[in-house]
């Protein structure tokens, strides 16, 4: 896969940061130092640092990457969002990620059925692995199963309060089953972790106006 100049730069520079990071200060350092720079250093090194915990993955970056969605800076706080998603997404355990994955290949192929039994097995394997109950939502969601689609979802809130992705997929089915205050309620969770999802918004305030509406 080509790669573009200002993404290649951006690697490059990230790169250098790690070894300039863990040059003798041991496996640990390297988190600190990123989270340091990341609450406190220029726009570059912010985002510079939002692509090291990204790569890191390391559970400690978690608070500080939320708050990293309320930068200034439109690409710390994107590079933040992904760092949060690449950090969900592992489980501490190879053969776990990679049924994690063969499950959303499932998915993203229409393999629905298939998908919720590898999601499944992901969880028998790992049962405080949020990501597995929250992929299995999704899938229950594009298949129209709101209910148990929930109960994933409200299972990986439980395991991962600040999981936006959760919270906004409950709200969608809650949508989908026409409760409109209770999409309403978590749509808002989901906004109050992460500002930067406009379709979320698009619908908080659909549903305001049209309960508004409702109560003249």
């Amino acid at each position: 896969m080509l790669v573009s100049t200002s993404t290649g730069l951006v690697l490059l520079t990230a790169g250098i940061l790690i070894v300039a990071l863990t040059s003798g200060n041991g496996a640990a350092e390297p988190v600190s130092q990123a989270v340091h720079l990341l609450q406190q250093g220029k726009t570059s090194e912010r985002r510079q640092a939002a692509e090291l915990l990204a790569r890191l993955g390391d559970e400690r970056a978690v608070q500080p990457l939320v708050q990293a969605l309320r930068d200034q800076d439109h690409l710390v706080r994107e590079t933040a969002e992904q760092a949060l998603w690449s950090i969900w997404h592992r489980s501490g355990k190879p053969e776990v990620d990679a049924r994690l994955q063969d499950g959303i290949v499932e998915m993203q192929r229409g393999a629905f059925a298939h998908a919720v039994d590898i999601f499944t097995e992901v969880i028998d394997l790992a049962p405080d692995f949020a990501e597995g109950y929250n992929k299995r939502a999704t899938t229950y969601y594009l298949m129209q199963d709101f209910e148990p689609s929930i109960r994933d979802c409200e299972k990986t809130i439980a395991l991962n309060p600040v999981h936006f992705g959760a919270l906004s997929g409950t709200g969608l089915n809650y949508l989908g089953l026409r409760d409109l205050r209770k999409a309403l309620e978590y749509f808002q969770r989901a906004i109050a972790v992460n500002p930067n999802m406009p379709q979320i918004q698009t619908y908080i305030d659909a549903i305001r106006k049209f309960l508004r509406d409702q109560a003249l």
